[in-house]
């Protein structure tokens, strides 16, 4: 292997560690998002219920005094009817009590419409405030746990990050640029084995010549398809060389 790509291998090992610390924060803040957005659309509802509610009874309010302003017209129409003495003019105070009467009997209908539809809101308002009450209370819990385990996470990335800086002051400065570059568009292991023939960050075929490059170790390959860096696993450089030997005294023993 390069000597230059072993530390720059160290460095990696705890890359990975953060990258999975970043992706684990990352997914504990989507979690107190996703508390926090339905505790807001909850607490939406809520407020545009409760508008409703305030609208109707301000139309309630109305009706009732609109009501109130006929029933006395009509008790006005009877009094006048009272001192009536002209069959025609009785006639005609008749006819304007009962029209009277009906716009009295559709006032009363929709106050009656109103006061149900004032009941249906009210009971959704409370239904919805008491939801809203019991998430927030169940969610507290849930949501200290999970700001404690982003502290964690914090606190585990910020030793992580300490022990990282130390290697990178021992790294080789030209080979520690290549390898930032290619993490930074993969954000995956970008220094990779090669296995079977096969580089095992694109599990593409390379050929004997690419391969014969890497187990040299003399400089930095890179992969034909996806750019990565490989090295030959020294174990397997030392299994390799067990089995050479193996080979060579089963030849030395057939002769």
């Amino acid at each position: 292997m390069l000597p230059a790509l072993k530390v720059i291998l160290d460095i990696q090992e705890y890359d990975m560690k953060m990258i999975r610390l970043m992706r684990l924060k990352k997914k504990r803040q989507d979690e107190l998002g996703n508390i926090t957005a339905i505790k807001k659309d909850l607490h939406q509802q809520v407020l545009i219920k409760d508008g409703e509610v305030i609208e109707l009874k301000k139309l309630i309010r109305m009706g009732e005094g609109e009501l109130e302003d006929v029933k006395q017209k009509i008790k006005d129409l009877e009094a006048k009817q009272a001192s009536i003495k002209k069959v025609e003019e009785f006639n005609a105070l008749s006819h304007e009590i009962s029209q009277t009467e009906r716009d009295r009997v559709a006032r009363e209908q929709r106050m009656s419409d109103l006061y149900d539809q004032l009941a249906a809101h009210e009971d959704g308002l409370n239904a919805l405030k008491e939801s809203f009450e019991s998430t927030q209370e169940s969610s507290r819990g849930f949501e200290e746990e999970i700001l404690e385990g982003i502290s964690h996470i914090n606190e585990e990335g910020r030793g992580l990050k300490n022990e990282r800086d130390a290697l990178v002051k021992q790294a080789d400065p030209d080979t520690f640029k290549i390898y930032e570059r290619l993490l930074g568009n993969k954000k995956d292991r970008v220094i990779v084995p090669v296995e079977n023939r096969c580089c095992s960050g694109c599990h593409i075929q390379l050929t004997a010549q690419h391969e014969n490059l890497v187990r040299k170790g003399e400089r930095m390959v890179f992969c034909e398809h996806c750019s990565r860096i490989h090295y030959w696993p020294e174990s397997k450089a030392v299994e390799e060389t067990a089995v050479a030997t193996k080979r060579r005294r089963r030849k030395t023993a057939s002769a």
